[in-house]
């Protein structure tokens, strides 16, 4: 049973998410990975081919990102206090924006409802590269279960987490972590809101998108852990 165990996990897991032998941090996963990258993604979305666009995408995380381990960022949060991502002890969902762009309508309405679910088992973390000023009315919007964050070019120690987050990936853009800040996955943008839809229908469309990424996210986070464990044996 162990050994089909293996093998099935062996099969479905991502690559770089199975060797255990050496640590990689995920800025220099995407300091070595990310200059190809762009150099195929710029000239397929060139040609406006999106499909491969998104598939080269997909291939730069399962390939090259996943597995690798998060830079213990610490990021300034919208109540003063400090969060290190080392200290928070269980699996992360960050997603990253930006006060200047508009964020889908009900995108916040199903992130506060999405904390409050998962609350026990998640911690949900929410960066806007921008300034303390600019974050004072959005932050509001956001639930007590949410760490609302923000990081700037202009703010001391901030330069390493604008340069690897918000100038290679982009925005939005989620990541999920494990507890150990290993990468799980890696998704970029949201879901297409037509217009003059109504603010709860918004939301839902929002809230099952979030919630299909989060559930695959732990089922994901689970076969990482099982395949660790088997290796170790």
């Amino acid at each position: 049973m162990r050994l089909i165990l293996l093998f099935f996990l062996i099969v479905f897991a991502p690559q770089s998410a199975i060797s255990q032998e050496k640590t990689i941090l995920f800025s220099d996963a995407i300091k070595s990975n990310i200059k190809k990258y762009n150099k195929e993604s710029d000239k397929v979305y060139q040609n406006g081919d999106i499909e491969k666009g998104q598939a080269l995408f997909d291939s730069l995380v399962k390939n090259h990102l996943v597995g690798s381990k998060f830079d213990d960022y610490t990021f300034k949060s919208v109540n003063s206090k400090k969060v290190k991502l080392s200290k928070i002890g269980k699996p992360t969902f960050i997603i990253t924006y930006s006060s200047w762009c508009v964020i889908n309508k009900g995108e916040i309405a199903a992130l506060n409802k999405l904390a409050r679910n998962y609350n026990d088992s998640i911690q949900f973390i929410v960066v806007f590269w921008d300034t303390k000023q600019n974050m004072k009315k959005i932050g509001r919007q956001f639930n007590g279960k949410i760490k609302v964050c923000y990081a700037n070019e202009s703010y001391k120690n901030d330069a390493t987490a604008v340069s690897t987050l918000k100038h290679t990936l982009g925005f939005p853009t989620s990541y999920f972590l494990n507890s150990d800040m290993e990468v799980v996955d890696i998704k970029r943008g949201g879901i297409a809101i037509p217009p003059r839809t109504p603010s709860r229908k918004a939301m839902e469309m929002n809230y099952a998108l979030f919630d299909e990424r989060l559930t695959d996210f732990m089922q994901k986070k689970d076969q990482m852990h099982q395949l660790a464990v088997l290796s170790q044996d």
